[in-house]
């Protein structure tokens, strides 16, 4: 092909792009007058119920005199406050993903011998087949990991003696797989990636069985497999943090829609982890980091509070940064006054900070989560209050622990598969119907016109 013919067929894509745009304009104002829940939801930020659950439940209002009205906001796994969970096993000085993992899965807390058979039956998964990493990872390196888990994931069907059934014992154990699994496709996917592209040395190590997944994931990510207690512990922390959230997120709606065709369980694995990859969800930790990135280089004194509300409402007004008008990691789709997981993981990353040496950082980033509200209301109306979300600080968490940004998102599918598993389950077990909403069609009607006569 020569380079001219590769422009014509480059200025032919891009008119036929400016035809998409003419045509697939749907006038804004329809949404109202045909009252349709854009995004599945009220002005107000209410979802719409589209399904029940009993894995997690998210509230952000509470009922006075008929009136929802705006209050902190809470978490529960299966019943249990999420700040309790975390500071239940933070006291006790234990990790806590693997006991969160069978509570999502089996509706209870475990208790010791339970715990110790269940880390025990993860350590035993925690094996990929022969030669898959270096026949699957190794030999199609990409800085995009998200898309390498996807294809990782859909790659194990080919492995699986049983992938097509959809019996939950069959089930349960493909998702005990994946989920002790996706920790090491990930570490391998970005070493492949280190050494094949960016030109680094390659280290590939086996898991160890007696360490936690938080504890292996610093193990098999780091050269020397060396790590603090603190630093495994607050990865800990933000795994559990990350583990769930509800059935109306994008990426476990995914599980709970593409699961009700009756497909397998790595197609809807991968759709979900597909889902996770956008920015607008999996993928915002990213751009905090970044943001906060600009805001150092251009804000000279980080402790002045008009100079930093200044370059926000820069930020807002679509003049700094990306451009977008976005403070990224303020705001939720459901929280309004504030999320619990960022109010708890606020609460270690002020200890690791005075570990790393970087309280002046962490300082920024209350500051900013302090200013950003009022910032945001003169610019725009809010129909419910706007604090910092989780992704606000587990990307200075990820920062801190020397994680490559690469991982940010794959870290987030880490845990939270371990949500999409309990959802495909409860889908499975007492769903019965696919999902199927219905779509208006606005468009007016046309005759059919012969080729000759257009």
């Amino acid at each position: 092909m020569t380079n001219k013919h590769y422009s014509d067929i480059t200025e032919c894509i891009e008119v036929y792009a400016q035809k998409c745009i003419e045509n697939f304009g749907i006038d804004p104002s329809l949404y109202t007058s045909l009252q349709v829940k854009r995004g599945l939801r009220d002005l107000d930020g209410r979802g719409v119920l589209t399904g029940l659950t009993e894995i997690s439940e998210i509230n952000a209002y509470k009922k006075v005199d008929d009136k929802l009205i705006p209050c902190q906001g809470e978490l529960y796994y299966r019943g249990i406050p999420i700040r309790d969970l975390v500071h239940g096993f933070s006291e006790e000085n234990r990790f806590g993903f693997e006991e969160t993992v069978y509570l999502l899965l089996f509706g209870k807390l475990p208790n010791s011998k339970e715990l110790a058979e269940f880390k025990e039956m993860q350590a035993s998964y925690r094996t990929l087949p022969t030669n898959f990493v270096r026949d699957v990872i190794l030999k199609a390196p990409t800085p995009d990991l998200m898309n390498t888990l996807a294809r990782s994931v859909l790659t194990l069907y080919g492995y699986d003696t049983n992938p097509l059934d959809i019996s939950i014992p069959n089930v349960l154990r493909q998702c005990l797989q994946l989920i002790a699994t996706l920790p090491m496709i990930a570490l391998y996917s970005y070493h492949a990636y280190i050494h094949y592209i960016a030109g680094g040395n390659l280290y590939i190590r086996n898991p160890d069985p007696a360490r936690s997944t938080a504890e292996n994931i610093l193990y098999l990510l780091r050269p020397d497999g060396q790590y603090t207690e603190l630093e495994a512990k607050l990865l800990d922390v933000a795994l559990v943090l990350h583990a769930e959230h509800g059935g109306g997120n994008n990426s476990t709606f995914t599980t709970h829609v593409v699961t009700s065709s009756g497909t397998d369980t790595y197609s809807s694995m991968a759709a979900s982890l597909c889902s996770l990859k956008g920015p607008r969800h999996g993928g915002a930790n990213i751009k905090v980091v970044q943001m906060f990135d600009d805001i150092r280089a251009n804000v000279k004194d980080w402790e002045d509070e008009q100079e930093v509300a200044a370059y926000l409402e820069k930020i807002v007004n679509k003049e700094a940064f990306d451009k977008s008008g976005l403070i990224y990691g303020m705001g939720h789709a459901v929280y309004s006054l504030s999320d619990p997981r960022s109010d708890i993981l606020r609460e270690y990353v002020e200890a690791l900070s005075r570990e790393k040496g970087r309280e002046k950082e962490f300082a920024l980033y209350t500051g900013v989560a302090r200013l950003a509200p009022d910032v945001i209301a003169k610019k725009r109306k809010i129909y419910k209050g706007v604090s910092a979300n989780v992704d606000f600080y587990s990307g200075f968490v990820y920062s801190m622990l020397d994680l490559p940004s690469e991982l940010y998102t794959p870290l987030f599918a880490i845990s939270r598969i371990a949500g999409w598993s309990a959802h495909r389950l409860e889908e499975l077990i007492g769903g019965g119907k696919i999902i199927r909403p219905a779509y208006e069609n606005v468009n007016a009607r046309y005759p059919y016109v012969p080729l000759k006569d257009r």
